[in-house]
């Protein structure tokens, strides 16, 4: 894939770089997206009607039985050409920072250091009364019985019930991380756009932010997006294709 010459020069010249990512980068990975149809035991069900604060208390054991479905698809992933490109070119920029909407860890196992989860992770549990974390046992846990339900742990501190450590539907962002993101897209040069349909609020909002302070804009999507009015370059294609290129381009310009 060819990359434009003045994008390759204004990446090798920036400072700070900022790569928001999207459900587009893990599903190279074989992550499904949630507006992906639910397929296998999972198939009856609706994404969208699992995660949130209501369907926990409605019944725990199914909300919990399909995020523990989810964390074992995630464990079993690896990183994919995307992932590993992201990482490797904050060896040709100053500062990176990847803010990312995914609930993986892809990122970090790729290599990236600075990267900012605005919708929390898998992971990383808390208790739904006290809020405090959980540690989960190593390994990659056994598909819930059936496909469908199963318990989830108590709180060792208030004995409460153990939730799901990501942002669902209805929530506020983390305040902390939220923070960063836009400390961050206030002060780069470079706001890469990757694999987000641009839809979901307030991380829609990133590049827009960027762009008001002075950033170069771009977008990695194999489709059109809303955000295609405010992005200087838009490289149609997968991010798995589209970033190993970018990374081999601006490593290969001489310094």
């Amino acid at each position: 894939m060819d990359i434009p010459a003045d994008l390759i020069t204004t990446v090798h010249n920036a400072n700070h770089v900022v790569f928001l990512t999207g459900a587009g980068v893990s599903a190279e990975s074989g992550i499904p997206t949630f507006r992906d149809a639910l397929t296998g035991l999972w198939a009856n069900f609706d994404a969208e009607q699992l995660a949130s604060a209501d369907a926990f208390r409605r019944d725990r054991e199914l909300v919990w039985g399909w995020y523990e479905w989810r964390r074992m698809m995630v464990m079993k992933a690896k990183p994919n050409a995307a992932h590993r490109a992201v990482a490797e070119i904050s060896s040709e920029v100053r500062r990176v920072d990847v803010i990312t909407q995914n609930v993986d860890d892809l990122h970090e196992r790729a290599g990236s250091q600075n990267v900012i989860h605005l919708h929390g992770r898998l992971n990383r549990p808390v208790c739904f009364a006290c809020q405090r974390p959980h540690e989960l046992s190593p390994g990659i846990p056994d598909e819930p019985e059936g496909g469908r339900r199963l318990a989830p742990p108590r709180c060792e501190y208030c004995g409460g019930y153990v939730r799901p450590g990501v942002v669902w539907f209805g929530e506020p962002l983390p305040r902390r991380e939220w923070n960063a993101a836009v400390a961050a897209c206030e002060t780069c040069d470079v706001l890469f756009s990757v694999g987000t349909s641009s839809i979901v609020q307030p991380a829609a909002s990133l590049p827009s932010i960027a762009a008001r302070h002075g950033a170069m804009v771009v977008q990695v999507n194999p489709n059109w997006t809303s955000l295609d009015d405010v992005a200087a370059f838009n490289l149609a294609g997968g991010a798995a294709v589209v970033m190993p290129a970018l990374f081999e381009a601006v490593r290969a310009r001489p310094r």
